[in-house]
């Protein structure tokens, strides 16, 4: 027998590891795992954390929407745009999910980040490090030169991940939430800065592929 084939799929492959955490490309039963947590409760439904109202629908519907979500972006996957989602492990558990989404990426180099916990892990630090390892794929991984995110002005958590991190304000806009408008602020960290806070222990496996895959 020959050697083992490539993935046909070059981001099945694709994983981002710390000392606490890997990210990994989210394929189905990953899929699965993750829509079974966000069913299990990401926030207070007082509130509502993201830009859409995602979670404001009950199982099995949130499961299916979220499976539909995974499908779409995989589909939709080119060099022009890309929705690259990650099931984030905690040793053996999957205790969240994290994204990095990049449009014209190969000439702009510009990618965003977005992200959630389950809610039985927060609070422990995770988010930071899960937000670390995404800017770490973004700049060491695919030779960003600026990474964005985005929050609510009172989704705190968020915002002190973000802000213990050398990122740059944009700014504050107005935009729907639920039955409202409230404001989102905007962020943003150029290559330079990255520098100051990068990391020597974060591991990228499956990136030659994926960098063929998205036109670098």
């Amino acid at each position: 027998m020959g050697p083992m084939p490539a993935a046909l799929w070059p981001l099945d492959e694709l994983a981002v590891s710390t000392p606490r955490l890997t990210l990994r490309y989210v394929d189905d039963g990953l899929a699965e795992q993750i829509a079974e947590l966000a069913a299990e409760g990401i926030h207070d439904p007082a509130t509502m954390p993201f830009s859409e109202p995602w979670t404001d629908v009950a199982p099995p519907q949130l499961q299916w929407n979220s499976l539909r979500y995974f499908w779409r972006c995989r589909a939709e996957t080119t060099f022009e745009s890309w929705h690259l989602n990650f099931a984030v492990h905690e040793h053996r558990n999957v205790v969240g999910t994290c994204t990095v989404d990049g449009t014209q990426f190969p000439s702009i180099r510009t990618a965003g980040t977005g992200s959630w916990l389950g809610r039985r892990y927060q609070g422990r630090g995770l988010g930071r490090e899960m937000r670390q390892a995404a800017l770490h794929l973004i700049f060491a991984g695919l030779d960003g030169e600026r990474a964005t995110t985005r929050a609510w002005h009172d989704n705190i958590a968020s915002l002190r991940v973000t802000r213990s991190l050398p990122y740059t304000e944009d700014g504050a806009g107005k935009e729907p939430r639920r039955d409202h408008v409230d404001t989102m602020l905007s962020f943003s960290m150029t290559r330079a800065r990255w520098e100051k806070v990068h990391r020597n222990d974060i591991e990228i496996s499956g990136l030659g592929p994926t960098r063929e895959f998205l036109g670098l």
